[in-house]
């Protein structure tokens, strides 16, 4: 099976490559066939098309699975960039690989990467986060968490939650922290705008059509000076998830740069406290 991006917007983003794979497998799984299909037609590909979207995963996985089983062939493909990445695609990727077959990834289109690209965020790391989740509460609660890490954060926002996702950045954040927006990526408005977080609400309402299109936000990796509670913040959220301590203390570090033996140590206390 071939994991094959495909354009943001411009359709001369399309590699050779992708191009060729379309062109010579039978079958194509896409997030939606109606969007595909003219892709499809576009460049050349006679294949038939698969529906394998986030609410059929484990069925489209399954009939992949029979066609790679019958030696055919079959190409995975999101409505725009590379699948599986804040897409539909993992599960059937993963079901494909424990059957036994051969996973090829091809490189691509990522909004992502494009935007941090152009960003100008200087962190040697970067930290891709998606989509935020839709309730306040829990939303508060994954920026509160992310808030004092090293690293540019990247988010995905749809139009209609963008202004209430910025509010909440920079509540979380603070308002001095740089925000990029990068929006419709590749397309006719294109636009990527830096500004800090606490003005990024007032430039964003000086003109609804900047609240248009898919975005992608990028924020500043906190100063180094940033409070060192963010190892007990991630701590306190893997414990929540029922994760064993040892594992808990072991992720916080990897991920926030704080001591594993503290962190092991504030686990076991949170554990008896709770």
């Amino acid at each position: 099976m071939y994991v094959v991006p495909t354009p943001l917007g411009n359709l001369q983003d399309m590699s050779l490559r992708a191009v060729e794979v379309l062109k010579a497998v039978p079958w194509v799984a896409a997030e939606d066939t109606r969007h595909s299909q003219p892709l499809l037609r576009h460049f050349g590909s006679g294949a038939r098309l698969l529906p394998a979207h986030q609410h059929n995963e484990e069925q489209a996985a399954q009939g992949v699975i029979d066609k790679l089983a019958a030696g055919e062939a079959v190409a995975l493909v999101s409505d725009a960039g590379t699948p599986a990445v804040s897409d539909p695609g993992a599960r059937i990727v993963a079901r494909v690989r424990e059957a036994g077959f051969k996973v090829v990834p091809l490189p691509g289109a990522c909004a992502a990467v494009t935007a941090l690209s152009a960003s100008g965020l200087m962190a040697p790391h970067f930290l891709f986060y998606g989509f935020l989740p839709a309730k306040a509460g829990q939303r508060q609660k994954e920026l509160e968490a992310l808030a004092a890490l090293p690293y540019s954060l990247v988010f995905y926002e749809a139009p209609h939650r963008v202004l209430e996702s910025v509010e909440a950045l920079a509540a979380a954040f603070g308002p001095e922290r740089t925000i990029v927006f990068a929006r419709e990526l590749t397309k006719l408005f294109e636009t990527i705008h830096a500004c800090p977080l606490g003005e990024a609400l007032e430039w964003l309402k000086a003109d609804s059509n900047r609240q248009r299109g898919e975005f992608v936000l990028l924020v500043e990796a906190a100063p180094e000076d940033a409070d060192d509670g963010a190892g007990e913040r991630v701590l306190k959220l893997l414990l929540a998830e029922g994760l064993p301590v040892k594992q808990c203390a072991k992720l916080a570090a990897e991920i926030t740069g704080a001591s594993k033996n503290e962190l092991y140590q504030k686990a076991l206390a949170l554990k008896d406290a709770g």
